[in-house]
């Protein structure tokens, strides 16, 4: 006869893991978020933080801004995206937040004639109706604003409706706006859909930036994808770079630009401006 098997002991009555302490305290919180971003939506709270992308070759010379957009509460609080983005990116919020997004960055591209500005969106937000008339009705007023305008779309986003993003992108690259690619490398990687999808720019994400002059691995792989960024004829932007020795490195290895608390953190003063309280209106 077989040994018999000693009993099963009894597992905890609760075994759903949403219903968990740590599953609650993460829905609250979630909750929390949600209702934050609801009220600046609706109050229009929201306002961008600039930060220069800096030419590699001449790091005092700025050859775009990027905003990145700010909430705030009621007590002036302000709050960045990587804070909520990823509770509301699936729900219309994350349009709305698209939308104040572009707003803010098509004012300040007509209040400052010489600036030029990346802006980023979701592929989601595409063919939303708001964010769509948002874009137009900038565009009608100012005809230069769509040569200084860098629509920054993250792989990961890109990635989800790849046939979708490369129509909408050849759509408005017709009428002079930039792409670039967020983030490349943060998500699966396919070097296929460089081919397809004809961005102007390419990020670099931070995670291979980040003390790269130490790092033998990321080197090797930072160095393939400015090789193959160069084929496509896209510009290079590295993320993340906080220190000389990784800005050096990078310089060495062929980056056209570089992004990072090096050269300054993101601003919601930005120097050109005499009121930049206006971008809130």
């Amino acid at each position: 006869m077989p040994p018999k098997q000693p009993p099963k002991r009894p597992g905890p009555r609760n075994r759903n893991p949403q219903n968990t302490p740590l599953a609650e305290a993460v829905a609250q919180r979630d909750k929390s978020v949600i209702a934050l971003v609801k009220q600046a939506v609706n109050h229009k709270n929201a306002l961008l933080a600039f930060q220069p992308i800096m030419q590699a070759g001449r790091q005092n010379k700025v050859a775009y801004q990027e905003g990145l957009i700010r909430i705030h509460d009621d007590s002036g609080r302000l709050i960045p995206a990587k804070d909520f983005i990823t509770v509301v990116e699936e729900m219309e919020l994350g349009r709305q937040i698209d939308c104040l997004a572009l707003e803010r960055g098509l004012e300040a591209l007509r209040l400052v004639p010489t600036l030029r500005l990346g802006i980023n969106m979701s592929a989601r937000s595409i063919g939303y109706p708001e964010w769509t008339e948002t874009l137009e009705r900038g565009l009608a007023k100012d005809p230069t604003i769509a040569e200084r305008l860098i629509l920054e779309i993250t792989e990961q986003s890109a990635m989800t409706i790849p046939e979708i993003v490369t129509v909408f992108m050849r759509d408005l690259q017709r009428k002079g706006i930039t792409f670039a690619l967020d983030d490349f490398g943060a998500g699966h990687t396919s070097f296929a859909y460089l081919r397809d999808f004809f961005f102007d720019i390419l990020k670099i994400d931070g995670k291979f930036i980040r003390n790269i002059s130490l790092s033998a691995d990321n080197q090797v792989l930072t160095q393939a994808l400015i090789s193959v960024a160069g084929h496509f004829d896209m510009f290079t932007v590295a993320e993340s770079v906080e220190n000389a020795a990784d800005a050096a490195f990078l310089t060495a290895a062929g980056i056209d630009c570089m992004q990072g608390y090096l050269f300054a953190a993101p601003s919601t003063n930005p120097p050109w401006l005499d009121q930049p309280q206006r971008l809130r209106a």
